[in-house]
């Protein structure tokens, strides 16, 4: 598959999934033996049901959200995307109640592709600094 193909799924899935909540997106771009690295070791059972359950979470403690690519990164099967995430904590997240606040968010994932579909992901991003954000953590 081209590097630019493969660009092509990373975007749509930041664009359909995650910034527009698209669920009959997960299944068109996420293999059925999806595998994922979160931070701090947390499994969530792999496939296209980890993604809805992740996309599904974050749009419900921050209904506005929005994903912005701040810069791609691709050769042979692999995208990397290093990521801003605006929106507003106005759901429970995390175990922590709605606060209103507004939060941006960095992060960065490496995508593995493989068939047309997103294969494996590596994903890190500042959950330290989301927590100081809401009021969870003190400066």
């Amino acid at each position: 598959m081209s590097i630019a193909k493969n660009k092509a799924i990373v975007r749509r899935y930041f664009e359909d999934c995650l910034n527009q909540g698209k669920m009959e997106s997960v299944d068109e771009l996420i293999s059925p033996t999806y595998v994922s690295h979160y931070p701090a070791g947390y499994d969530l059972g792999g496939g296209p049901d980890d993604v809805k359950q992740i996309v599904s979470s974050v749009r419900r403690g921050f209904p506005n959200v929005h994903f912005t690519i701040e810069d791609f990164v691709s050769q042979g099967e692999k995208v990397v995307a290093r990521w801003t995430f605006h929106g507003t904590h106005d759901g429970n997240f995390m175990g922590v109640a709605p606060t209103g606040r507004e939060v941006v968010v960095a992060g960065v994932a490496v995508y593995r592709l493989a068939d047309e579909k997103i294969e494996e992901v590596w994903l890190s991003w500042d959950v330290f600094g989301l927590f100081k954000q809401l009021g969870v953590l003190a400066s």
